[in-house]
């Protein structure tokens, strides 16, 4: 379906064409003299949501969390795209708690405490630390765990009323396992999103609005905290993270092409998919169910020697000509430190590194040695010299990738995203809103 989009906005006239049949569906004229105010953010600053209050403090400690994580300042003008955004997601939050209320279903306060000690935990802080850095920040516990108790909801009304009647034939899922294993050997990506919905009538605003995301994001915002904020995918309540993917998973043309052409640590969007915009970040990319080299343990010793800055520059080429021709008489790693000794050379041993921990540089030409050699010197007088020695080599296991059940829960887990969308307008649609 995304495919067919992009060949459409591609032909002569294309988009003209849609945005007049969209216009003509509502006999809207060409053009509009407005009687009000037309930015509605000016003057909606709070909301009351089918009789629940939303007010200016509970936007404020919402947009606190957003703004601390975010790495650069954010100007007047997108502070207020910000909160407009913000408060949309404290309505559609506000929905979704009271649509699980409707169907008795009740989030137990341990749990919600619990998923924040998790939180705090994984920041590195106790419980009384997150709640002193919270409000530190303009925020508040409370503010927190009310949208931990929002996802805890949704996700189980969505579990009671949608992933019940979701179904996956087993042909669906042995066809995708045959294009996996067709595909080994190729790259397979860690993939993090962000999805905004839209409809032909607000395409452009969430476009626009999507630009704005994907700008903050370059500027060091950061991608967690937007996924978690702002996307509407199943994978907001982990911060956008897909996890390893296979192309074939992404199940559209356009995207397989997009996501294969990245780079670890390119960001990309926003793209115009069926039913909204994407935001993709690649953070990392490997072969599929193939080992990966630099996923390899080594043991490694590092031999170095240090100069005297003041000295000679001929005493100090001297002692370098003397480590580098003592370095190559070494005989295994057993000899290492023996000789070493007689340079007035240092050794460090590291026995557990990954290969991955070492400079880009490095990684290939100490993947290439065997057991027992080194690499050529390098660094300077001022800072030393040194030369790693391979001493062991533990390769990773083969991926096996993933299996059925894994590949079946995928496939579940995108079509209830999508009914979960649908759900989401149906109670927007339904709703009691007012604005302040």
């Amino acid at each position: 379906m995304a495919a067919a989009i992009g060949i459409l906005a591609s032909a002569p006239g294309a988009g003209a064409q849609s945005a007049v049949g969209s216009q003509d569906t509502l006999n809207l004229p060409t053009e509009l003299t407005m009687l009000t105010n037309p930015d509605p953010n000016v003057r909606r600053a709070t909301a009351v949501v089918n009789g629940h209050v939303i007010t200016g403090t509970d936007l404020d400690h919402r947009v606190a969390l957003l703004v601390d994580a975010n790495q650069s300042e954010i100007s007047p003008e997108e502070m207020q795209r910000v909160r407009a955004q913000v408060l949309r997601n404290l309505i559609d939050e506000t929905l979704q708690i009271q649509a699980a209320e409707a169907e008795e279903i009740a989030i137990d306060p341990a749990e919600v405490n619990q998923t924040y000690a998790r939180l705090a935990a994984q920041s590195n802080r106790r419980l009384e630390e997150m709640d002193a850095y919270l409000i530190s920040i303009g925020s508040s516990p409370v503010s927190l765990k009310r949208q931990i108790q929002g996802e805890l909801a949704w996700q189980r009304l969505l579990r009671r009323k949608v992933s019940m009647f979701v179904n996956v034939s087993a042909e669906e899922v042995n066809e995708l396992m045959e294009r996996l294993n067709a595909s080994k050997g190729t790259d397979e990506y860690w993939v993090w999103e962000i999805f905004l919905s839209s409809t032909p009538q607000n395409a452009a605003a969430v476009e626009a609005n999507a630009q704005k995301i994907v700008e903050q994001l370059r500027q060091g915002g950061s991608f967690i905290a937007y996924a978690r904020q702002f996307s509407e995918a199943s994978t907001a309540a982990v911060g956008g993270d897909l996890g390893w993917i296979h192309l074939p998973q992404l199940k559209d043309p356009q995207l397989e092409t997009v996501v294969g052409q990245m780079q670890p640590g390119q960001l990309v969007g926003p793209i115009a998919i069926s039913g909204g915009y994407w935001i993709v970040f690649l953070r990392e990319k490997r072969q599929v169910l193939t080992a990966d080299p630099r996923d390899a343990t080594l043991s490694l010793k590092q031999i170095q020697v240090t100069f005297d800055p003041a000295a000679d520059a001929t005493v100090n080429q001297a002692k370098l000509d003397t480590f580098i021709a003592g370095v190559q008489n070494m005989r295994g790693c057993g000899s290492a430190d023996e000789i070493a000794a007689t340079l007035d050379a240092n050794v460090v041993t590291n026995d557990q590194i990954n290969a991955r921990a070492l400079p880009e540089q490095l990684q290939n030409m100490v993947l290439n040695m065997q057991v027992g050699e080194v690499t050529p010197p390098f660094g300077s007088v001022q800072e030393g010299v040194r030369v790693l020695m391979l001493c062991g080599r533990d390769d990773p296991q083969v991926e096996s990738g993933p299996n059925f059940d894994e590949l079946m829960a995928e496939i579940e887990d995108e079509r209830v995203n999508k009914a979960a969308q649908r759900y989401l307008r149906d109670l927007r649609n339904d709703a009691y809103i007012e604005y302040n």
